[in-house]
C-alpha cells in the first residue's frame, strides 16, 4: 500500500495563467503548470532525453520538450506526439490555503 506525502510548493498567485514553474521536493524536481483546464504537477524530466521540461513551451494542456519536440498532456503525462513513447509521471496537486501542495506516493 501507498501513502500520500503532501509538500508545500509555492504560493498560487505566484503562477500565471500559462506558465510554468519547477520546484525541488526531497530528490525530485515537479514541474507546475497553470493552464484553463486547470492546474497540474508532473516530473520536470522528458523520458526521451531527460532534457527538463520547464524549458519547453506550454500550449493549453500540451507540453512541448525543447529538445527534440516531443509533447506530453499536462493533465495525466500521456505521449501526444513522439519521439517520447513513455509518459511523464503525473502527481497529485491541490491548493491548501494560499499555496500549492504536491503529493508524492511513497
Amino acid at each position: 500500500m501507498t501513502d500520500t506525502t503532501w509538500h508545500r510548493a509555492f504560493p498560487v498567485d505566484e503562477l500565471a495563467d500559462g506558465t510554468m514553474r519547477a520546484v525541488v521536493i526531497g530528490a525530485r524536481e515537479i514541474l507546475i503548470l497553470k493552464t484553463r483546464a486547470g492546474c497540474f504537477a508532473l516530473d520536470n524530466t522528458c523520458t526521451h532525453a531527460e532534457a527538463r521540461m520547464v524549458e519547453g513551451r506550454l500550449r493549453g494542456t500540451r507540453l512541448v520538450c525543447p529538445l527534440h519536440g516531443a509533447c506530453y498532456d499536462v493533465r495525466d503525462g500521456k505521449v501526444l506526439g513522439g519521439p517520447a513513447t513513455l509518459p511523464i509521471a503525473s502527481h497529485a496537486l491541490r491548493v491548501v490555503g494560499r499555496h500549492f501542495e504536491v503529493g508524492l506516493e511513497s
